[in-house]
């Protein structure tokens, strides 16, 4: 199993009072398994993300990765071991709006240097359908290229866990589902793949869709 969340709860403190945005849930993401946990907005799946990628710890509950525990490591090893094993892909893209497509996917590299992180970089970029592209800047690009964009950027450490929060909620349907073709191909090559969304056209793509309502699944 490459992801095993287990009785994870979180609370957030508002003016309004204490926020239970996750309770006791359990989840497990298998290699090969892409896995939809979808649900309307505010219902916990951003907070659950977080924690399953070692940006968030839980009150209580454990998560663990390729069995190590993530929040066991101290700061600096997890960072290290995110960087190695976890890619993320968001809504909003977050590439650097100063550097080439080619320069944004290649950035991972700058965390965990690799000699063959170039060349990784524009097969991903060929893969993805941006080899015209890839000396333009994100402000120039469509949203669908940003979005590929992101997606090489996560891919190129070769993670196991591929983590997607809202991947394709910026997407029209037909670059929405090129981004959920790609995802469901990493699975299908040994990846595990934790998608979060409210887009129903998550669901043909996914060996299992979960529902999380008001932090519960």
């Amino acid at each position: 199993m490459i992801l095993q969340m287990s009785a994870i709860g979180k609370r957030f403190s508002s003016p309004e009072g204490t926020v239970q945005a996750l309770e006791s849930v359990s989840l497990s993401v298998a290699a090969g398994e892409l896995v939809v946990v979808e649900g309307p907005s505010g219902c916990g799946k951003s907070t659950l993300l977080l924690a399953a990628g070692g940006l968030l710890a839980p009150d209580q509950g454990q998560v663990r990765v390729d069995d190590q525990d993530l929040y066991a490591l101290n700061p600096e090893r997890r960072a290290r071991f995110r960087a190695r094993s976890i890619g993320f892909v968001f809504q909003q893209f977050h590439l650097i709006p100063y550097l080439s497509v080619f320069d944004n996917v290649l950035a991972p590299s700058m965390a965990l240097p690799r000699p063959e992180a170039e060349n990784r970089a524009l097969q991903l970029i060929e893969t993805l359908g941006l080899s015209d592209r890839q000396r333009h800047f994100p402000p120039t690009l469509s949203t669908g290229e940003r979005q590929r964009t992101a997606l090489a950027r996560a891919l190129l450490n070769q993670p196991q866990l591929l983590l997607a929060d809202e991947p394709t909620g910026n997407l029209d349907p037909q670059n929405t589902d090129a981004v959920f073709a790609h995802l469901a191909e990493f699975a299908r090559a040994g990846g595990a793949v934790l998608v979060v969304t409210h887009d129903a056209q998550a669901a043909p793509h996914a060996g299992r869709v979960v529902a999380l309502r008001d932090g519960r699944l």
